[in-house]
């Protein structure tokens, strides 16, 4: 069984919302000060609108910022279950349109490899264990779950996952390449996955490169 770090647990999504959105900023503003400029992997899925929204308000020199994804799946930008969609209608506004967006695609990994260390890695869980689009049950996920493995991106098939659509992750020796990875989850069943073990989230907890602050909220 893997040992969980501690769970931060929140009443509600806005509460946990308010948490991630100061926790990011916080490491975007160090990243800023300390190196000119700050490296945000953002997500995709219900839990980080709320967090987005928060995030698209604040001053942060967004200027100094890139943004990118973790994962998404192959699908136009206009799709509803795009994840640049996401960040275009709920991050990329306000405060936070200055930013510079860096797309996730097979050619990014120069570009990728130019912004690390990133600054913060948001990322959420689905009820099979996944992180990114690291999914259990694709042939591709054992290579792309190697920590130390020299790529940083792979494209995923179709089949696997919920919605069932091909996919493009970072793989986790990426996603490993950050000062810090906030996970984001919510609901029992969620939080019971994180106590079994031979998962890709699994492995997230139980390396120790990176620190990664759980946030959970029993809502669901």
């Amino acid at each position: 069984m893997t040992e969980t770090p501690m769970i931060e647990t929140y009443a509600s999504h806005a509460a946990l919302a308010d948490a991630v959105a100061n926790a990011v900023a916080d490491a975007i503003r160090v990243g800023n000060a300390q190196n000119m400029h700050s490296t945000l992997v953002a997500t995709g899925g219900r839990m980080p609108g709320p967090v987005y929204d928060r995030l698209s308000k604040l001053d942060l020199e967004w200027g100094r910022v890139v943004v990118t994804l973790s994962d998404d799946r192959l699908v136009p930008d206009t799709h509803p279950e795009s994840n640049v969609k996401l960040l275009k209608d709920r991050l990329l506004i306000d405060e936070a349109a200055v930013s510079r967006f860096l797309p996730l695609t097979e050619d990014a990994e120069d570009a990728l490899w130019a912004q690390s260390p990133f600054d913060a890695v948001m990322l959420g869980m689905g009820e099979d264990g996944h992180i990114a689009a690291l999914i259990p049950g694709s042939p591709l996920v054992p290579d792309a779950m190697n920590p130390d493995d020299e790529r940083w991106v792979v494209s995923m098939p179709a089949g696997y996952g919920s919605p069932p659509l091909a996919r493009i992750s970072m793989t986790f020796a990426a996603l490993l390449q950050s000062r810090a990875i906030f996970l984001l989850i919510a609901g029992e069943k969620k939080r019971e996955v994180l106590e079994g073990e031979g998962l890709p989230v699994h492995a997230l907890l139980a390396q120790d490169r990176v620190p990664v602050r759980v946030f959970w909220s029993p809502d669901i």
